[in-house]
């Protein structure tokens, strides 16, 4: 059997499974925020009753994360929602953005206050050590994907899935076939994780793992941090997969041991040697380049140093370029320089937001740097890369043009219908931000 099918038997109580097959999972964690909870709330006590519990307060996690930072009388609305069923149901896991608390844009957030807030769902879950290897994770997101940097089960649901498992901590659900994605060589410096995950979409398109597991392996892919595999594992539903997967090893166990998950809790599953794949992809990273996704599909490749493409904007945040190692990238490349276009830097988390000052080059912090060279830098949140209400710090209002380390490209993602949006890695987005143009960071 491969990871997924390990780890689905397991959630199943059973000895194996085969892909096609329907089981009954037992769930782990579930997620939740603040654009899908308030819908998932209202299905959960419509079909369980007013008053229902669910099924175990200590495996609900909620985060809101999307729309924080907004006037938006109804994204204010949805955090009440979630505040009130928390309170309700004694649910411990809830990072509450406490400063929305009254009409307008929020002006209470610090990144040094004991605010419960976090940030975006997917970076908090794994700061929060709510990524644990072997375990079954449900999310009302697409990209609750990401968590399967840490050899766990994890993928998103609709809200009446979800609500089904809030009520019962089950869900039935369909095993998935894999394909095997494997990265050999040593990682160049120009080269990061974004860029490999835009490869593999690249070779199978937009809709070549529908309902299906990606397993990513690989020396390449051993050498890479948490923080990277996450990214990987985070754009798997960007060619249609049901989850992305990586092998948990010693680097995800002393990652998750540092934040309090203790060792007894992690089940450590590798694929069998015969496991079947419906198809398997290698690659040398020596000779990949850095990689963008034109638009309108994450699967539209093209070479960064081919593209002769004008920017109007640059944006690097979201859960898939917003981490820290992502910032480190970006700041190599800006020290000591200047953007010529609206450059945007937007942390995932609030540790990710304090990391800014503690993380540093030479004598100059990250946060330093940044604005040094003329970006502008936004509280943790998802902010631009779901668009928002308008208001939403990086939004794209005007059909602009913006190069960004986000997630999808489709028409209206970050804002106007008509704006274009080209994903690439932090690395590349910092460099041509430079420039004003689409270019390979290895021209800086």
């Amino acid at each position: 059997m491969t990871i997924t099918e390990k780890v689905l038997a397991n959630a199943a109580g059973r000895q194996s499974v085969t892909p096609g097959e329907n089981v009954w999972v037992k769930v782990d964690v579930l997620m939740t925020h603040d654009v899908c909870g308030p819908g998932t709330i209202g299905i959960f006590k419509k079909e369980f009753g007013e008053n229902a519990k669910v099924f175990d307060a200590d495996k609900v996690v909620i985060i809101p994360d999307h729309y924080i930072f907004t006037a938006d009388e109804k994204s204010h609305r949805n955090i009440e929602i979630l505040r009130q069923f928390v309170k309700e149901q004694g649910i411990r896991h809830f990072y509450d953005p406490d400063f929305v608390n009254k009409p307008g844009i929020p002006d209470g957030y610090d990144k040094n206050s004991a605010t419960p807030y976090s940030g975006v769902c997917h970076s908090t879950l794994a700061e929060k050590g709510h990524c644990v290897p072997g375990q079954v994770m449900i999310g009302t997101d697409s990209h609750t994907c990401t968590g399967g940097a840490f050899g766990m089960f994890s993928t998103g649901v609709g809200n009446t899935e979800a609500a089904f498992v809030l009520g019962t901590g089950k869900l039935w659900l369909k095993v998935p076939p894999s394909l095997l994605f494997t990265f050999d060589g040593e990682m160049p410096d120009y080269l990061m994780a974004k860029d490999l995950i835009l490869t593999a979409i690249g070779e199978v398109g937009a809709d070549g793992a529908t309902y299906c597991a990606m397993e990513f392996n690989g020396s390449a892919v051993k050498s890479l941090n948490i923080e990277e595999r996450m990214t990987i594992c985070n754009m798997a539903i960007e060619a249609g997969g049901k989850n992305g997967i990586i092998q948990a090893d010693e680097k995800t166990v002393e990652y998750d041991v540092k934040r309090g998950v203790d060792k007894s809790a992690m089940t450590f599953f590798a694929s069998d040697a015969d496991a079947k794949y419906v198809s398997k992809h290698q690659f040398d990273v020596s000779k990949l380049e850095p990689t963008v996704a034109c638009p309108h599909s994450p699967g539209n490749r093209a070479l960064a140093r081919k593209l002769d493409q004008k920017i109007d904007r640059a944006y690097i945040g979201s859960c898939t370029g917003g981490k820290i190692v992502d910032f480190q990238y970006a700041a190599r490349i800006l020290n000591g320089r200047k953007v010529v276009v609206d450059t945007f830097i937007v942390p995932a988390t609030k540790e990710v937001d304090l990391a800014l000052d503690s993380e540093k080059i030479g004598s100059k912090s990250l946060r330093q740097i940044f604005a040094d060279a003329g970006c502008r830098i936004g509280p943790p949140s998802c902010a631009a890369c779901l668009g928002g209400p308008v208001d939403t710090f990086g939004r794209m209002n005007e059909p602009l043009t913006c190069i960004s380390s986000t997630n999808r490209n489709f028409p209206g993602r970050m804002g106007h219908p008509n704006s274009q949006v080209f994903l690439a890695s932090p690395l590349t987005v910092a460099a041509s931000a430079l420039k004003g143009k689409i270019i390979d960071p290895r021209d800086i």
